[in-house]
């Protein structure tokens, strides 16, 4: 399996890095790459099991992709994970992934964002909230 045909895992990082109060607004960009980080050893194990999580997002290999605006749009990539910059909205470029991908394959939205929840879902992805990837 390799990047185009493995379950597509998509993460909204200012929604996720803002779920947790941990002073994350001091310091966008290196909030943003210590959740890169953490989603790059997952790209190896799968995500971990939680009710929200399906099984396909649980095993290895994944394609995630963490979708950077504002801040942080200069987080670079690393091995495990690519870093899309928004050119605009973040939820808009998280809709079209959602969107432009075959329809076999799995997509996973990571948000709280109950806007993009509702768009992602009508083009047939399945949502996990924040904690899916967060330790």
């Amino acid at each position: 399996m390799n990047a185009e045909t493995a379950p597509l895992v998509v993460v909204d990082a200012a929604n996720t890095v803002g779920s947790v109060p941990d002073g994350w607004w001091r310091d966008r960009h290196g909030a943003t790459e210590r959740l890169r980080d953490g989603l790059a050893a997952l790209a190896g194990t799968g995500l971990p099991e939680r009710a929200d999580v399906p099984e396909w997002a649980r095993l290895p290999p994944l394609d995630i992709v963490l979708v950077v605006e504002g801040a942080a749009r200069k987080v670079a990539a690393v091995p495990g994970v690519r870093v899309e910059a928004a050119p605009g909205s973040g939820d808009d470029l998280i809709a079209a992934l959602a969107a432009d991908r075959p329809p076999e394959r799995h997509c996973l939205v990571v948000t709280a964002d109950r806007e993009l929840r509702r768009r992602v879902t009508a083009h047939g992805a399945v949502v996990a909230g924040p904690r899916s990837v967060r330790a």
